[in-house]
């Protein structure tokens, strides 16, 4: 019998990316459809790690950084579509019936808005974004959407913290490695800032649940010394 086309783990989870794209919004409309909206992905520990906007259809959008489809930020190495457990998705229906100067105002408001809400929820004040997103009016925002992604099986063997700490100091690395090929942005040299404080808050929270704790400073790193 020939083998499924892709690995079971990877079938689950994009049957789980369709299916909080087919959820209804607040009109009654499969989120996934509209046209114009904004989104939040979120890793196991409920932590804000990328916002984004769209205007091809949400769920197009949000496929293609899940699936591996080749983003700019799942090429640079800023988002790792494996650490995404959560979506929250707000869709703007309003703006299908607009054009011009006035939908992209309010859409670049409402990614703002959520960047800002993020950022407010985010344990390092700071998400993966490597683009700047511009500051503009905070907007009301339409009722959202948020669902998990990963089926319970899978979830069991993701967000176990030692497969979560190698995967993020493989991509630390991977991002590294770009940064140091490129003349690169300030920003993704930020995002990589980020990725490392989020690696040593996974393995100072792993070994303390291992009964090691760590200081916050390496001893003599003040005076310059160095511990024998």
């Amino acid at each position: 019998m020939a083998a499924p086309r892709v690995a079971f783990e990877v079938a689950a989870i994009r049957s789980g990316i369709d299916a909080a794209l087919n959820l209804p919004s607040h009109t009654g409309r499969r989120v996934g459809d509209a046209k114009y909206g904004v989104y939040a992905f979120f890793d196991y520990d409920g932590e804000p790690i990328y916002v984004g906007q769209t205007s091809e259809r949400l769920r197009v959008r949000i496929r293609r950084h899940l699936t591996n489809q080749r983003t700019d930020a799942v090429a640079m190495n800023v988002l790792d579509p494996y650490e995404v457990a959560d979506m929250e998705i707000w869709p703007l229906w309003d703006l299908e019936q607009r054009s011009g100067e006035d939908v992209t105002w309010r859409l670049n408001a409402a990614e703002y808005t959520v960047f800002q809400r993020a950022i407010a929820a985010s344990r390092y004040s700071a998400v993966l974004n490597e683009k700047d997103i511009a500051p503009s009016q905070a907007i009301e925002l339409p009722p959202s959407v948020r669902a998990r992604i990963v089926p319970d099986e899978i979830w069991q063997l993701r967000s176990h913290p030692d497969t979560r700490i190698a995967r993020r100091a493989a991509t630390i690395a991977a991002l590294a490695r770009v940064i140091s090929e490129r003349d690169v942005s300030r920003g993704l040299r930020r995002t990589l800032v980020t990725q490392a404080r989020r690696l040593e808050h996974l393995a100072r929270a792993r070994a303390a649940e291992l009964g090691d704790e760590y200081p916050l400073e390496v001893p003599g790193e003040e005076t310059g010394e160095t511990s024998a």
